[in-house]
């Protein structure tokens, strides 16, 4: 059978895999395996054996366990709490203001977490009761929540940036600053979504409430001291070059504990929740990227990346038509395939086309973040529509659905705008480590 017949019958069964409800990772590990045993017999197993350990040996991913860590003592030390409070004490009163209130707030929660799913859990928990208590849509009140949990993997210290960091062995550190620009960017364009949505239906949202009095609000500010504290900790040891990018999500982990400790947090029930999240999340992380050096690994086998790059040097694209192109690609994946997957899955199969094109991987890695938050709330599968579901039980699959549409609009408006003036992502990195 010739390389490229073996490799599209292996993307067939890993998605028949998928179709059968197989956990990511376990399904990357058999497709990948077992492709590999249709070409090279015996170097199945001893590449499964090595693929895991080399991936397990990788001093970069200790940053994955460590934010994981940072996150889940940020929930319980509710410091998620504070930020929605200080949010909504100073934007709360407006028209629309306590779905804009939510989104900061996930905002500022995603510079803790670096998980989407944690942001739109903890700030859904606190914020959803509140808009419905005071009138708001289902449709605007789930949809803020949901699109605005998608900042926790571009907002630094994002997992996911992390993860292309590591797949295309890219700065970390880059990463994270080429994050902040498009993060405020995206988060801005939200809250104007809410503010058209408003505008064109006031019904969605009840009028303006009574503004709070100036000391509350700054008392609420001052309440989210805490979250300041971990970040500013991290990021400015971070940038300053006083530790690495492991080295701060250590920094990040211990600022949170203490922060929890110091507020009386600290009993067994947390540790227990904390522990076991922990563990959970990074066990699922790491079975994943497994899964994904084993697929990959076969991919190289059968030489089908050759195949396609020579078919795509031969169209005489640009690189921005190329990364265009696979924007348009994650897209389409992320209406069925969960984004982390994508991201391990197919970044480290392109990324040998990309680099021979020429394309700035830091540029490339926020544009390939913000389509995967695309994802996340896309229909069918959209899994932060699908922990909003958790939350609001009683709210219809169809209505969260609806809400999101204006913030996915968003999200595509912050991929042209991008795209059109590159230096979103790239001015903080260049500044802050030279250019390139």
């Amino acid at each position: 059978m010739a390389g490229t017949e073996t490799a599209v019958l292996g993307f067939a069964g890993l998605g028949l895999l998928l179709l059968l409800r197989v956990p990511v990772g376990l399904a990357l590990l058999l497709a990948g395996t077992v492709g590999i045993a249709l070409i090279r017999p015996a170097a199945a197993l001893p590449t499964l054996a090595g693929e895991i350990f080399a991936v397990a040996s990788k001093p970069a991913l200790t940053i994955l366990p460590l934010f994981i860590l940072m996150g889940h003592l940020a929930v319980v030390s509710g410091m998620g709490r504070d930020l929605y409070a200080a949010a909504n004490s100073w934007l709360g009163h407006l028209r629309g203001g306590l779905a804009s209130a939510s989104i900061v707030g996930c905002a500022g929660f995603s510079a803790l977490s670096g998980s989407s799913l944690a942001s739109a859990l903890t700030i859904g928990r606190v914020s959803l009761g509140e808009m419905r208590r005071y009138g708001y849509d289902d449709s605007l009140a789930t949809g803020a929540v949901a699109a605005g949990g998608t900042l926790g993997i571009l907002i630094p210290p994002s997992v996911g940036l992390v993860i292309y960091a590591v797949l295309t062995e890219a700065s970390i550190g880059r990463l994270f600053a080429a994050g902040v620009l498009p993060g405020i960017l995206l988060t801005t364009l939200f809250v104007f979504a809410v503010w058209v949505v408003v505008k064109r239906a006031p019904d969605k949202a009840p009028r303006a409430r009574l503004s709070r009095p100036w000391r509350e609000r700054w008392r609420a500010l001052a309440r989210t001291g805490w979250t300041v504290a971990v970040i500013g900790g991290m990021m400015v040891g971070l940038y300053a070059g006083a530790f690495s990018a492991v080295e701060a999500a250590g920094v990040g982990a211990f600022l949170a504990f203490a922060t929890l400790v110091v507020r009386r947090g600290l009993n067994w029930r947390n540790v227990v929740d904390v522990c076991a999240g922990t563990l959970r999340a990074t066990g699922t992380a790491f079975l994943v990227i497994c899964g994904a050096f084993v697929f990959k690994t076969f991919i190289g086998f059968t030489e089908a990346i050759v195949a396609l790059a020579d078919w795509i040097g031969a169209q005489d694209l640009s690189g921005v038509q190329i990364a265009l192109a696979t924007l348009l690609l994650f897209i389409a994946l992320g209406t069925f395939l969960e984004g982390f997957a994508i991201l391990v899955l197919a970044v480290p199969l392109l990324l040998p086309i990309l680099t021979a094109a020429d394309v700035d991987l830091i540029w490339f890695g926020v544009l390939v973040v913000v389509t995967l938050e695309m994802g996340l709330i896309s229909p069918p599968v959209g899994i932060n529509v699908f922990v909003v579901k958790g939350i609001a039980e009683d709210v219809p699959l169809a209505a969260i659905f609806r809400g999101i549409w204006p913030f996915w609009l968003a999200m595509l408006a912050a991929i042209a705008l991008i795209v059109a003036v590159p230096q979103i992502a790239t001015l903080l990195p260049d500044a802050l480590y030279g250019s390139r």
